[in-house]
């Protein structure tokens, strides 16, 4: 099957962004650039995970604020969507609003599962997929109205720290039963 330039191009972002995702997950991991120790507290890992958290909140605050905004400053649309017809421009600032929502959601379930049930000194991998996430939004913002293929980095930086993190974490529990874990 041969892909049309637009498939091409969406996949060139997707590959992209699987690269970063994997180095993010490997550089967290074998590198630690945070310094965690293997011994941290329950409160000090909540710590790690709040203030990473704190990112993903800003990200949706973030495309609220821009849809609330467009509502306040056009006259037609301040009533919303349930007492007329959305204009173009309130569809993509619902469309990015939503999208962030359900990756934030991902995002924070995933991050906490990796920051209880994996070893304390692999922590560095949240705050950076975080990171990515809100670099990942930002791409995503500039490049939504080029299309798929403009927001598949993007969209990538933001989700796939948190598939693959999901998917390690998946691995980990039962290795880490059957080892006595790390």
């Amino acid at each position: 099957m041969e892909l049309s330039i637009k498939q091409s191009g969406v996949l060139h972002g997707m590959l992209t962004g699987t690269a970063i995702s994997i180095g993010i997950i490997i550089f967290g991991i074998l590198l630690n650039p945070f310094n965690f120790h293997s011994n941290l507290t329950l409160l000090e890992k909540s710590s790690v995970l709040f203030k990473s958290l704190i990112i993903l909140a800003l990200c949706l605050t973030i495309s609220i604020g821009r849809l609330a905004k467009h509502r306040f400053f056009s006259p037609d649309e301040l009533d919303g969507k349930g007492l007329r017809t959305d204009s173009d421009r309130a569809i993509l600032l619902q469309s990015l609003l939503q999208n962030t929502l359900e990756q934030s959601v991902l995002a924070a379930f995933v991050y906490g599962t990796w920051t209880f049930v994996m070893p304390s000194a692999w922590l560095s991998v949240v705050p950076l997929a975080a990171l990515s996430f809100a670099l990942g939004r930002v791409l995503f913002f500039a490049g939504y109205r080029r299309g798929a293929v403009g927001r598949a980095l993007g969209f990538t930086m933001a989700f796939y720290p948190s598939v693959l993190m999901l998917i390690c974490t998946v691995c980990f529990i039962p290795l880490s039963a059957v080892t006595g874990g790390c």
